[in-house]
Order: structure tokens, then C-alpha cells, then sequence
């Protein structure tokens, strides 16, 4: 299992906001998401919006952090990323 989190540096409604991903597969991102507590809307096509206040958690769970740019990167080596605008699959 191979799950990553950037810092939580991207805004929204009045909080600050992680992306986790995996480079596995989007049900092991489900997975994780669910013992992490993170709603099923949290889902954004291709990772979820963690709050700031759960960085810490999804750490401690086995996440691991890498800048933004990383992040991405491997998101789209994987074959996961799913710009906006194209389907997203659950």
C-alpha cells in the first residue's frame, strides 16, 4: 500500500486543504480514505480533500507526505490522474 499527501496549502471554504493519493489504485485510495474517516464527496476524480487537521492523522496511518509537484508526479505515473472535465471513476 502506497498512499501520499502533500501539505496542506490549498484553500477552501475557510480551511486549508491536503490531496491523497495512491499509485496503486483508486480502491486502495478508498480504502485508506475510510479508516481515515474522510467522506465518500471527499473524492475528487482522482484524490481525495483532506483537511489540514487530519495531515497529522494520515501521516500516522501509513500516508506518506511529498511536495505538491511529487505528488502529481506520481499520480500520473501511475495512470491514475484524471484531469478536470474527464469522468471520474469510484
Amino acid at each position: 500500500m502506497t498512499l501520499y499527501i502533500d501539505p496542506p496549502t490549498w484553500p477552501g471554504h475557510g480551511r486549508m486543504w491536503s490531496h491523497l493519493i495512491s499509485d496503486v489504485s483508486f480502491d486502495e485510495l478508498h480504502a485508506f480514505a475510510a479508516t481515515l474517516g474522510a467522506p465518500p464527496r471527499g473524492f475528487d476524480g482522482d484524490h481525495y480533500d483532506i483537511p489540514s487537521d487530519w495531515y497529522e492523522a494520515a501521516i500516522a496511518a501509513g500516508a506518506i507526505p511529498v511536495g505538491s509537484k511529487e505528488l502529481l508526479r506520481r499520480l500520473t505515473k501511475a495512470g491514475l490522474r484524471r484531469p478536470k472535465g474527464r469522468p471520474a471513476e469510484s
